[in-house]
């Protein structure tokens, strides 16, 4: 006697299972699963990375600082080495460059900013009480900032003073993290092709190739950020200073310097300074002089960005604004004015890497799909034929 299982067993179709189970989600809610998987843990992994650059923050800055100047200078070192001179004498001589380079920059931006430090918040001073007047708020607002400017920084050379082993510490700290760069920049100029060389040799498998394309292309990428930056920064400061010169604003060589180092903020640096500017121009010159101060300001930054930026930066450093802004605003949330100069840099090497990464994977997919098809469109196998 045959029971109800043996019915429906010989019911079923011949080489269907007996029971047809349906997915709990469709296939659509399992991909959009799998997505948000994917970028929680990329999210995560990221997070981690941060805080741990984050807590080790004294090995980790002199590490970007020397990936900076060594893309700074990486073209010198290239060249004395073509000149065929002794690969750690050509890293020396480019070490000694930048040191004349970074410390004479530096030098001039400050020497030029504390000469024109007091008239410069004198002169924002001023221009914020007359505009108090008329927008209220907004310029009591700048004028407490431009009076209490001086006096934090004052403030805080007293308490530096009044704690001398805290001083000392953070000098102690800051010309640690100066030489640790130096010595890194040097190493890393000198060492470039042995890094390459311990790249292949601990690849897994065949991917050794691939991941010196990346390595090339995210130094490349910063290489071309930091020599643009600088190209342009010292263009941007030459044209605002002479044309402050001309209008005879005070502060001019100062206004210069700060155009000139808040040019590696991108966008947000060069909207201040130029905002600094303009503001100094109204408080000592009157509105008209500040208006031709203002004419000057977007000359330079049309010529910047229709004319230096595509010229210059375009074929190494290829990121949306936005992209750009959200770098910075992250930046500046995890390590404030440092991190604002590092993020863009880093965020044009990530950038660099991934599109290197995903040509790669297009180079990839389009040869494994690159097999013989029959007249029908299938793909024949080499093996069966």
């Amino acid at each position: 006697m045959r029971n109800d299982s043996d019915q429906d067993r010989s019911s079923a179709e011949p080489g269907r299972p007996p029971h047809d189970r349906q997915p709990l989600l469709p296939i659509e809610a399992r991909r959009a699963a799998a997505w948000c998987a994917t970028v929680l843990l990329v999210a995560a992994v990221l997070g981690v990375g941060v805080w741990l650059c984050v807590e080790l923050s004294a090995a980790v800055t002199p590490v970007l600082l020397a990936l900076l100047g060594s893309a700074l200078l990486g073209p010198l070192y290239r060249q004395l080495v073509a000149m065929k001179l002794n690969r750690s004498l050509a890293a020396g001589l480019t070490c000694a460059v930048l040191v004349v380079v970074v410390g004479g920059a530096g030098y001039i931006v400050v020497s030029a900013l504390v000469d024109t430090g007091d008239q410069i918040l004198a002169s924002l001073k001023d221009a914020a009480s007359d505009l108090s007047r008329h927008f209220g708020m907004a310029g009591n607002s700048l004028s407490d900032l431009a009076t209490h400017a001086k006096s934090l920084v004052t403030k805080f050379g007293g308490t530096a003073a009044s704690g001398l082993l805290a001083g000392v510490s953070i000098v102690g700290q800051f010309i640690a993290a100066a030489v640790l760069a130096l010595l890194l920049t040097f190493f890393f100029l000198r060492d470039s092709d042995k890094a390459v060389r311990a790249l292949h040799d601990w690849a897994p498998g065949d991917s050794a190739p691939q991941l010196e394309r990346m390595a090339r292309r995210g130094f490349q990428s910063i290489e071309g950020f930091m020599r643009g930056t600088t190209f342009i920064a010292l263009i941007d400061a030459i044209c605002i200073t002479v044309g402050l010169l001309i209008l005879q604003v005070p502060g001019a060589l100062g206004l210069g310097a700060l155009v000139f180092v808040g040019a590696y903020i991108p966008y947000l640096g060069a909207f201040i300074s130029g905002a600094v500017a303009i503001l100094v121009a109204f408080a000592d010159r009157g509105i008209v002089i500040a208006l031709w101060a203002l004419g000057v300001v977007l000359a330079v930054q049309v010529l910047e960005g229709h004319v230096l930026q595509p010229m210059i930066q375009s074929r190494t450093v290829q990121m949306h604004p936005a992209v750009v802004m959200l770098a910075i605003t992250a930046g500046a949330s995890v390590a404030g004015i440092l991190g604002m100069l590092l993020s863009v840099p880093l965020t044009a090497a990530a950038s660099g890497v991934l599109h290197e990464l995903r040509r790669g994977y297009a180079a990839d997919s389009g040869s494994s799909g690159s097999g013989d098809t029959g007249p029908d469109g299938s793909t024949a196998d080499p093996a069966s034929s």
